[in-house]
C-alpha cells in the first residue's frame, strides 16, 4: 500500500485532513492581493466555515476514491504555513495511464523555489504512488511564471493546444508540457488502481 505524503527538504505534501482547518481559514482570509488573473484570491468569512471545508475535505476524498483527482496541500516545513496546493487532475487510466499537473503557490511564497520543489515532489509521487506513466501540464501562454517553471523541471514542450479549455467566458488556448515516467528514470510498472493510504 503506498502513501499520499511527501517531505522534501522544506515542504510537506499531503491531502487536507479534518485538523487542517484553522491553518486552511487562516491562509485563505489573509491572502495578499493578487498579482495577476492566475493568482489566489482572498475569501470571504462565508466561505470558509467549518462545514464549506468539510465539503472540501470530502470533495476531495471522492475524488481520491475515483481514482479521478488528487490534491496535495503544500506546507512549509519549518512553520507549519500552507503555502499553496499542487495536484494529479483528470486522471485518465486504461491505454492512457495519464494525468494533468496543477499547482500554485501564494505569493506571499512566491522567489523561494517552493513551487518547483513541491511539483518535483508531486512528480514522485505520480510515477510511483499513484503508477501513471505521463504527465501533462497545459499552460496559458501569457502564463510566463508557470512556463519557466515546466521549463526548469525539464517537462517536454509539445506545442499549442487550440481552444482548448473554457475559462472566464472564452476558449483558451494552452501550451502543452509533458514528461513521461522514463524521462525522469522510472520504469513503469503496468496498474490500473493503486492502494493508497493518507500516511
Amino acid at each position: 500500500m503506498k502513501s499520499l505524503h511527501r517531505e522534501t527538504a522544506r515542504l510537506v505534501l499531503r491531502p487536507l485532513k479534518p485538523s487542517d482547518y484553522a491553518r486552511w481559514k487562516l491562509t485563505h482570509s489573509t491572502m495578499l492581493d493578487s498579482k495577476n488573473i492566475w493568482d489566489a484570491k482572498r475569501r470571504t468569512d462565508d466561505l470558509l466555515t467549518r462545514e464549506k471545508f468539510k465539503q472540501v475535505l470530502q470533495a476531495q476524498k471522492t475524488r481520491r476514491e475515483n481514482d479521478s483527482f488528487y490534491d496535495f496541500a503544500v506546507f512549509e516545513k519549518k512553520t507549519g504555513d500552507l503555502i499553496g496546493s499542487v495536484s494529479a487532475m483528470d486522471v485518465l487510466r486504461g491505454v492512457a495511464q495519464t494525468a494533468f499537473l496543477g499547482y500554485g503557490i501564494y505569493n506571499r511564497y512566491w522567489g523561494k523555489g517552493y513551487a518547483k520543489e513541491a511539483v518535483r515532489a508531486l512528480i514522485d509521487i505520480a510515477f510511483t504512488d499513484l503508477s501513471l506513466h505521463r504527465l501533462e501540464a497545459g499552460i496559458e501562454p501569457a502564463n510566463r511564471r508557470s512556463i519557466m517553471l515546466a521549463r526548469s523541471l525539464k517537462l517536454r514542450k509539445e506545442g499549442l493546444k487550440k481552444r482548448a479549455i473554457y475559462l472566464r467566458e472564452t476558449w483558451i488556448d494552452l501550451v502543452m508540457y509533458s514528461a513521461t515516467c522514463e524521462d525522469f528514470s522510472y520504469s513503469y510498472r503496468w496498474k490500473k488502481k493503486p492502494t493508497l493510504r493518507l500516511r
